[in-house]
């Protein structure tokens, strides 16, 4: 079925907010607990929340759909990294972060997550951004490999905090 990427509205909150529920959980490590996990997707991934991402400026959230159904989208945010060991380790100026990349299982290895990516990539350049970084679960080596047949390489770390747990992540980044 062929997938179409276009930009995202309000209208479309809740039915990206499934989608994250369903597919945020797929991208834990294994050590990650279940209540730490509805923590994060009820904290930062409700209808209300994406809402917010929706009506932000600085955000961008494009969506993947597939006959009438949203089966995949990722989140861009323009500007500065906020950690600065983050900073230091992107070293772009301007820069985008893509902060959330995700697809429903069923449509795994369908050119879903390439479609994203590519839109992703033509938003950067679009914006005149000098590169795009992202942060991705040191063990999650299946995002890896897709990031770097992207272009990203490591350039640093980072931790990332789901419910009350620390996560380690690589923090990789494109430059155009």
């Amino acid at each position: 079925m062929p997938v179409t990427v276009d930009r995202a509205g309000l209208w479309d909150a809740e039915e990206l907010s499934d989608v994250a529920a369903a597919t945020f959980p797929l991208a834990c490590p294994p050590e990650a607990t279940s209540d730490d996990i509805d923590i994060f997707i009820t904290d930062v991934l409700s209808g209300e929340r994406f809402g917010e991402y929706l009506s932000d400026p600085a955000r961008t959230v494009l969506k993947a759909v597939a006959g009438d159904d949203i089966v995949g989208y990722a989140m861009l945010i323009a500007g500065d990294p906020v950690d600065p060991e983050v900073a230091k380790a992107v070293n772009l100026r301007p820069v985008v972060e893509i902060s959330k990349m995700y697809v429903l299982p069923g449509h795994h290895g369908s050119g879903v997550s390439t479609a994203l990516m590519i839109a992703c990539m033509e938003r950067a350049r679009e914006g005149e951004f000098a590169g795009v970084w992202l942060g991705v679960n040191q063990e999650n080596v299946r995002a890896q490999r897709f990031y770097g047949k992207h272009g990203f390489s490591t350039v640093g770390t980072k931790t990332f905090t789901v419910g009350s747990q620390l996560h380690h992540d690589f923090v990789m980044r494109v430059v155009f």
